[in-house]
């Protein structure tokens, strides 16, 4: 007797293909890794490093400003009551914006002028510009940084102008 042969229908193979197919894309994202997963991965971390990088940046302008703040004290006695509560903020700020505790050291600040109201004039420029940077920083920041920058923008600016009244910090 001849073999005979059962005839495949198309719907046969096609649904053969069809979970071999299936299989093969189960098998291949069994490990739990897809093409989509791996590439949110990736722009997380780099989202990370991102916000580390402007962390660092931002909390170091603001420790330079702390450090500011103490070299006019230092070099101005008499304003140092008047300075100590922006020292202390801005110290705050550094803190803050820091990824982690650590203490924040700057390079030394420029010389202070002789003249203490010109000394203070230079303070709240210093002020000013850093405000205006955390300002600019706040475009790449993410949403909970963000609203910290703009908060320690706010304190800069309030320092800026605080430091330019006729009637001084008092």
């Amino acid at each position: 007797m001849p073999a005979t042969r059962t005839p495949t229908s198309r719907r046969a193979a096609l649904a053969a293909t069809g979970a071999a197919a299936a299989a093969g894309l189960l098998a291949a994202c069994s490990d739990g890794t897809s093409p989509q997963a791996g590439r949110g991965e990736a722009e997380r971390a780099r989202a990370a490093r991102a916000e580390a990088a402007l962390r660092l940046r931002t909390s170091a302008a603001s420790a330079a400003l702390r450090d500011r703040y103490e070299a006019v004290a230092v070099r101005h006695p008499a304003v140092r009551e008047r300075l100590a509560p922006l020292r202390e903020e801005a110290a705050q700020h550094a803190t803050a914006l820091a990824a982690a505790p650590a203490h924040l050291a700057s390079p030394p600040p420029a010389p202070v002028p002789d003249d203490p109201a010109e000394a203070l004039r230079e303070l709240a420029v210093t002020a000013r510009q850093v405000s205006d940077a955390h300002t600019v920083a706040l475009t790449e920041a993410p949403p909970e940084l963000a609203r910290l920058l703009a908060s320690v923008a706010a304190a800069g600016a309030v320092h800026a102008y605080l430091l330019t009244r006729r009637e001084g910090l008092g």
